[in-house]
């Protein structure tokens, strides 16, 4: 189709257009009824980016945090999901209680219904390649959409930490995981516990050094208690073998006392003894050490109980050196013995501490595998315990603290004041009722004028559909709205006329009115018909023009009336008028063919003058009383009267004829005829029907030309692209 076939189609049936579209606009101010706009709150996310940790990573791994370069799309789409679940629309509904989301659409308190009409007003969207989410929810209630929209918030958020931070640590495994920690704490730690005390270790922090320390004291204080316990064995022999001859030999003893005596050897003896301890232990240990300082304090007694015993006898002074110069007992016989079993105990024991300590060191290296193992899974234990307690607080305070909220997800928008909005799928039910409406009065228009109606509507319809030439289109003057016929005083196509009697009388049957608007198409069918037969040089008079259609009612008469008409204006000679109809045709013209004569009289001079009709017209007809024989005798009457037709004086005879059928007359005379005018009737005579014609017309070798009459014009001027005709 061209394009001004579209036009034509669109302005023919533009009223069935517009009738389609104006339903469909009806139909959208009735839903606007039936469902009016609801109350509409929005607000807007940026989603900066995710962190997954859903998994137990292992203390000291960092969770894992994903940007949305790397997978945005399907973190975009999961946070859709998770916005959009029933999850979170049912926690909001139960939060805020389904009777108050209910309370303007129905009533009730059923929580999935309530859901349900959430879930249909939730609106999740976002724009390809962009982190934000424009989140729309739609409600009946003007004072619940904004509450029910910031719940929904909340409760998303709390999903997203679920699934993404991991919040399920709060449920019985987590509880379960750190009681198993403290338990296999507590076992581990009395394992450990059990096993230093079967080593003997009862400090964790005991080294080997502390042993080889402890080792070395011991050994020191051996030593010194043998040196010790040797010279007190020596001391009390030499006393035993000395005692007597000492007493005997010096005489002292009876000037002085001998208790006196004895004490101040003994003293003296002690400091001798002292210093030489001293002395060793001088090789071991500092000045700054405790048996240092203890030996050192005992050295000082003895020198004051020495200068006391000194200070109360003085002559103790020299018997003390003679004494110790002959190398006397400075102790008694039984305190050197006492001293003695002394020293041997304190040599058993410090063995003994010895031996045990060379044997917990022999039993810590054999237990030293096991304890490490002990102490390394402790101390493995107890880190995954703080992980998990780490993690355990962590979700608390999230739940607690910022619940509601996520540190990667930024509120661009909080939720809008509530606003008038229909719904997107009431926008597109009425946008589909609209459009529906106006596509489906284009769909029944393009159906009828391609498929249904198969009339000739255009001029170009007629040459490209028929294959015939077309001299003129005619338009309606009754119904075409671009017609003249709209004037502000239309013409009557007849007018009053004089008849043969010479008086005037008034009647629609006159003689035609060379003022109305057909009188132009006719002028130009004149002047088409003349120029056509000068092209085909046909010189001769007269030229016989039939006027036929493809059946009743295309206006034959009033266009072969017209075109006599107008070639009886035209050069010198007389034009003849035919009515061949037996009903009457072109008679109804001109007195309902009470004016005219027969056709043998019309070639007569004489007789014709009552056929005149108008100046250089003449009418004739057949008797009306033959009408029943007239289809049979036409043919065969025309045909004799031929010669004396091409005889005559006319220059132009037209001839009325019948509508062309398989069975009328008019095929079998248009053979005698110069030209057949076909008149087709615009938007009456189908295709099929005008090529069926034009086929019975070609089959008597007749020169077809066509008439489109009855036209209308749909498309404005402005747009039409064919060739319009001023009428």
């Amino acid at each position: 189709m061209s394009l001004g076939d579209i036009y034509f189609t669109i302005f023919r049936h533009k009223w069935k257009i517009v009738l389609f579209s104006a339903s469909g606009i009806l139909a959208v101010l009735a839903l606007l009824v039936i469902k009016p706009p609801l109350y509409e709150s929005k607000t807007k996310l940026d989603i900066l980016y995710v962190v997954e940790s859903k998994s137990f990573n292992m203390p000291g791994e960092n969770a894992n945090t994903v940007t949305l370069n790397a997978q945005g799309y399907g973190i975009i789409q999961t946070e859709l999901e998770i916005m959009h679940s029933l999850d979170v629309i049912m926690e909001a509904v139960q939060t805020i209680g389904p009777d108050r989301i209910l309370a303007k659409a129905g009533g009730g308190s059923d929580t999935n219904a309530a859901a349900a009409l959430v879930a249909k007003g939730l609106t999740v969207e976002s724009s390809p390649g962009s982190s934000v989410i424009q989140i729309t929810l739609q409600h009946p209630d003007r004072d619940m959409v904004q509450p029910i929209l910031s719940e929904i918030m909340a409760s998303y958020f709390k999903k997203h930490n679920q699934i993404h931070l991991g919040n399920v640590m709060l449920g019985d495994f987590s509880i379960q995981e750190t009681n198993r920690l403290y338990k296999e704490i507590a076992q581990t730690k009395e394992a450990l516990k059990n096993a230093r005390s079967t080593a003997g270790i009862f400090s964790a922090d005991t080294s080997d050094k502390s042993y080889d320390e402890q080792v070395s004291q011991i050994r020191g204080r051996l030593l010194a208690a043998q040196a010790e316990l040797v010279e007190r064995k020596e001391v009390l022999k030499e006393m035993s073998n000395r005692l007597s001859v000492s007493l005997e030999s010096t005489n002292l003893n009876i000037e002085i006392s001998s208790d006196k005596a004895d004490e101040y050897r003994n003293v003296c003896t002690r400091l001798e003894i002292l210093r030489k301890k001293e002395q060793e232990l001088l090789l071991q240990y500092t000045d700054q050490s405790v048996p240092i300082k203890d030996l050192r304090a005992q050295i000082a007694i003895s020198e004051t109980l020495k200068r006391k015993l000194e200070a109360e006898e003085p002559r103790l002074t020299g018997f003390g050196v003679s004494l110790v110069s002959t190398d006397r007992p400075p102790f008694s016989v039984t305190e050197n013995v006492a001293q003695v079993s002394a020293l041997e105990a304190r040599i058993k024991v410090l063995n003994s501490q010895l031996n045990q300590i060379q044997s917990d060191a022999a039993r810590r290296d054999e237990a030293k595998d096991t304890i490490a193992e002990l102490e390394q899974r402790q101390q493995r234990l107890e880190s995954e315990l703080a992980y998990f307690q780490r993690n355990l607080e962590q979700a608390r305070i999230d739940n607690m603290v910022g619940a509601g909220k996520a540190p990667n997800i930024g509120i661009i928008q909080s939720p809008s004041p509530p606003s008038k909005q229909w719904s997107k799928k009431l926008k597109k039910i009425a946008a589909m009722l609209v459009f529906g409406g106006m596509a489906s009065g284009l769909a029944l228009a393009f159906l009828i004028e391609m498929f249904l109606d198969r009339s000739l509507k255009r001029p170009v319809e007629v040459e490209s559909k028929l294959g015939v030439p077309l001299f003129i289109s005619i338009p309606d003057f009754n119904q075409n709205g671009s017609s003249p016929a709209k004037t502000k005083s239309p013409e009557p196509l007849l007018l009053p006329e004089t008849a043969g009697t010479g008086t005037t009388k008034e009647s629609p049957t006159a003689p035609w009115n060379r003022h109305h608007p057909l009188r132009r198409f006719c002028d130009g069918l004149r002047d088409r018909l003349i120029v056509h037969f000068e092209v085909q040089n046909i010189k001769h008079n007269p030229k016989l023009v039939a006027v036929t259609s493809c059946g009743k009612g295309a206006g034959v008469s009033s266009v072969a009336t017209g075109l006599a008409s107008s070639l009886s204006e035209t050069g010198d000679g007389n034009v003849l008028l035919v009515d061949m109809n037996v009903e009457g045709g072109a008679a109804q013209q001109f007195y309902k063919g009470k004016l005219g004569c027969g056709l043998d009289a019309a070639l007569e001079t004489e007789a014709r003058k009552s056929a005149l009709v108008q100046e250089k017209l003449y009418f004739a007809t057949e008797p009306v009383e033959n009408s029943d024989k007239l289809p049979s005798l036409l043919p065969k009457h025309l045909t004799g009267l031929i010669p004396k037709l091409r005889a005559s004086d006319y220059d132009y005879i037209i001839f009325d004829m019948p509508a062309v059928t398989q069975t009328s007359m008019t095929p079998r005379l248009a053979r005698l005829m110069d030209m057949v005018l076909l008149v087709i009737e615009s938007e009456k005579t189908k295709q099929e029907v005008a090529k069926r014609v034009i086929s019975l017309l070609d089959e008597s070798k007749a020169n077809v030309t066509t008439v489109l009459n009855k036209t209308r014009s749909y498309v404005p001027a402005k747009l039409h692209q064919e060739f319009l005709n001023d009428i």
